[in-house]
């Protein structure tokens, strides 16, 4: 009979762990108690642990049922929300949480406890034993909003992936999925009062292969959505993993799909809106949202689907890179402004968003916008993700705004890992595994009541270049792991922080990876089938600008 030993190298970090002599050995008599909350727990818990195990784990009545070689779960209201107490000793194993939230998170860091093999869909060998350290764990979160934003609108990522990246994102003690629905190249969520959004704008003739100054196209028709019932499980996956769906319809650049699918929602008095497509290359499209009252009418009606499969809190509406040049040339445009008494297009945007949020503050639910949306003023309500640097943030949080941080330089995970020829399409500035390791989301600029508004932190993987899930994997991992610890831990000041000791526990990490079937960046390099030789990326040489 094989002994797995099971593996104390948690990521993220446990606030604190006190090692004790012995261990926990699951059996065939092994039972699992959940207590009252902490059913939903038990059996995704069990589910688990039965697929990787074999064991069965039979539902223990009374907390007692797990004494010895058997797994209780409960909750207890001295802990705060989303901490947990982890004790495995001579009575079994016991995880006690603030809420199911924090009972989760024990319970992740248990799988993590039990070893790579735990990471299964079926045991490699049913006559293992499966064994927990003798140990106490108290831990908790540093951040509420530990997050991770997918595009799906660049390169779409069907139902299955979606799912697999809320495991994933679960197995990393993350909880917020910012979902990135709709973009100039593509719409991916069903509005059944739109039809057109997704005949038309979900679908695009052919693609971009690289960076937009690259030659190569790939000339398949490419796209998808996901149908409101798709929506509806996804919603329902996250919430029995504790992860917060956030919805993005960006609005009002970023738009080209939608105009192609609806040409009057466009600037209809500058271009022939009627003659757009669903865009087919990268960058900023000039093709903007006209601000007129036939649109605002138009996205109430996609925002009141969205409440109706989304019970997030948040909304995000984007309001990034919004170029102005068609709202200049347009008398529709340049008489609202005049209509509205504002100055001049910044604040044209401002009205536009601020709509939003007084629409969405209305229905109980809070907007969130990029950084740009402080340009012309900032809505009264408005959330801000900080995406260009530390800036918008900090001007957020001093004017009494909550702000999550995300800046390009530390967190976008499209960026490429390493210099040299063999990285496949590089994007932008080299940010390594240590890189993430050391980014500190709360700038030090904030007084201590300015940094109560950073709500916490979110890596972000644009997919321009990512054209399926195994280029999405390689981008996103290993750093989202580095990130997970970041967002999670009481970590020292990043110069301060034991990269080797993080490395050292990512060696413990890379084979539950494996069995999870990610397709990381190994850290030797990218292996051959990796790379993407000729295909042309835009690398920028040296650090990138501390914004």
């Amino acid at each position: 009979m094989t002994d797995v030993t099971s593996d104390t190298e948690l990521i993220p970090a446990p606030r604190g762990v006190v090692a004790g002599s012995g261990a926990v050995r699951l059996s065939a008599h092994s039972q699992l108690y959940a207590g009252d909350g902490t059913e939903g727990v038990g059996n995704w818990l069990r589910t688990v642990l039965q697929q990787a195990t074999g064991l069965s784990l039979h539902e223990g009545r009374e907390l007692d049922d797990a004494c010895d070689d058997g797994i209780g779960l409960q909750l207890d209201d001295a802990l705060g929300p989303e901490e947990y107490r982890l004790v495995s000793d001579s009575n079994g194993v016991f995880i006690e949480g603030g809420s199911p939230a924090g009972v989760f998170w024990g319970a992740q860091t248990l799988r993590q406890l039990l070893g790579p093999g735990a990471y299964r869909r079926a045991p490699l060998d049913r006559d293992r034993t499966w064994s927990v350290p003798h140990l106490t764990i108290q831990d908790s979160p540093r951040f509420p909003w530990r997050g991770l934003m997918l595009d799906v609108a660049r390169h779409f990522m069907p139902k299955e992936g979606v799912l697999r990246y809320l495991d994933l994102m679960a197995a990393h003690k993350l909880n917020v999925f910012h979902f990135h629905l709709t973009d100039d190249q593509g719409w991916r969520v069903q509005i059944k009062r739109y039809p057109k959004l997704t005949e038309i704008g979900s679908w695009r003739a052919r693609t971009k292969f690289g960076h937009r100054a690259s030659p190569l196209w790939d000339d398949r028709p490419h796209g998808g959505y996901y149908t409101q019932d798709d929506i509806r499980e996804i919603v329902a996956y996250a919430a029995e993993r504790h992860i917060t769906v956030v919805p993005e319809i960006d609005v009002p650049g970023h738009s080209q799909a939608a105009i192609a699918a609806y040409p009057e929602l466009g600037n209809t008095d500058v271009i022939a809106t009627n003659s757009l497509s669903v865009w087919d290359n990268w960058g900023i499209n000039p093709n903007v949202l006209a601000p007129t009252d036939n649109t605002l009418r138009f996205y109430e009606g996609v925002f009141e689907e969205l409440l109706e499969l989304f019970p997030s809190e948040f909304i995000h509406v984007g309001g990034d890179e919004c170029l102005k040049d068609q709202w200049k040339q347009s008398a529709t445009a340049q008489a609202r402004i005049a209509e509205l008494g504002l100055a001049d297009e910044d604040e044209l945007q401002s009205w536009f968003i601020g709509h939003f949020d007084k629409w969405l503050s209305a229905r109980g639910r809070r907007l969130v916008g990029w950084d740009e949306i402080l340009e012309g003023g900032l809505a009264e309500g408005a959330v801000v993700s900080s995406w260009r640097g530390y800036e918008g943030g900090i001007t957020a949080a001093r004017a009494g705004h909550d702000v999550v941080m995300c800046p390009e330089q530390h967190v976008y995970l499209d960026w490429r890992q390493a210099p040299g020829e063999d990285e496949p399409v590089p994007i932008a500035h080299v940010r390594t595994l240590e890189d993430v390791y050391r980014f500190e989301p709360v700038p030090e600029q904030l007084s201590e009541a300015e940094a109560r508004h950073v709500l916490g932190t979110q890596a972000n993987v644009w997919t321009e270049v990512m054209e399926d899930h195994a280029r999405v994997d390689y981008q996103t991992f290993p750093r989202l792991a580095a990130f997970a610890e970041v967002a999670w831990s009481a970590l020292p000041a990043p110069a301060e922080r034991d990269f080797a000791d993080f490395e050292r526990r990512m060696t413990a990490h890379y084979p539950r990876l494996d069995a999870l079937g990610v397709a990381y960046r190994p850290p030797t390099g990218p292996l051959p089938w990796q790379r993407r030789p000729g295909v042309l990326g835009r690398p920028k040489d040296g650090p990138p600008p501390n914004a």
